[in-house]
């Protein structure tokens, strides 16, 4: 048992920590980069940010699937959580809902 949840606790972290990086990954490209673009007609930072969030949105997809496939999560949840990283502010809204349930659901 100790050691489904210290696999399910490294997931978990793993998971916030993309989640964040992601998030404010997407603020930056929404609410920076992507006025700069069209109101300053300045699309240097979009190529920049649009492309680093694509590349650790990925990484952020495998850390949401590891996670669900450790904590057991269901078909439509690990939908949900992937989905989370394409909403400006949900993915930290999802990664603070999965932190509590698994918290109290698996004491990690």
């Amino acid at each position: 048992m100790t050691d489904s949840r210290s696999s399910v606790s490294a997931a978990l972290t793993r998971y916030r920590v993309l989640a964040y990086i992601v998030g404010v990954g997407l603020l930056l490209l929404v609410l920076v980069a992507m006025p700069l673009k069209y109101f300053a007609d300045s699309p240097g930072m979009v190529a920049v940010v649009g492309t680093a969030h694509g590349f650790l949105f990925l990484f952020y997809v495998l850390a949401a699937l590891d996670l669900a496939v450790r904590a057991r999560f269901t078909l439509v949840r690990t939908f949900l959580v992937v989905v989370a990283g394409t909403i400006p502010f949900l993915s930290f809204v999802a990664e603070r809902k999965v932190t509590e349930d698994l918290r109290h659901r698996h004491r990690v």
